[in-house]
């Protein structure tokens, strides 16, 4: 893991995912950030934070791709492999850390990533 300079862009964004609640997609950040920088610029900053392990990506049900900071993490132990609720009518997307799905593989599987999407309605839509 190579560690990046960093840039303004690149803390306004790790900021912006640190303090949501929620994972955010790129436009979300985008809109967030109101001008402050350019779509390609967001997309550079999300793939070097992905690469030094300080955010993951999810894929909601629908597809869409949303990032969120990690928080459980440390430089000993990174994982994400926790739930991710993604909420039908609302379409926030939520790291639920502290459920570590179980799953069995046949042997001569090898797992180096998961991604665990469970859909269904968020507390605040009930």
């Amino acid at each position: 893991m190579k560690k990046s300079r960093n840039t303004l862009a690149k803390t306004k964004i790790s900021d912006l995912l640190t303090q949501s609640k929620n994972a955010l997609s790129h436009s979300e950040i985008h809109e967030f950030l109101d001008g402050f920088c350019d779509r390609v610029t967001i997309y550079r900053v999300l793939d070097r934070l992905i690469e030094e392990d300080f955010i993951h990506k999810i894929v909601t049900i629908d597809g869409l791709v949303k990032y969120a900071a990690c928080h459980d993490c440390s430089t000993v132990k990174h994982h994400h492999n926790h739930i991710h609720f993604n909420c039908e009518q609302c379409s926030t997307v939520t790291c639920i850390e502290d459920v570590e799905p179980l799953f069995k593989l046949p042997e001569r599987y090898k797992v180096n990533n998961v991604n665990f999407t469970v859909s269904g309605i968020c507390p605040n839509c009930i």
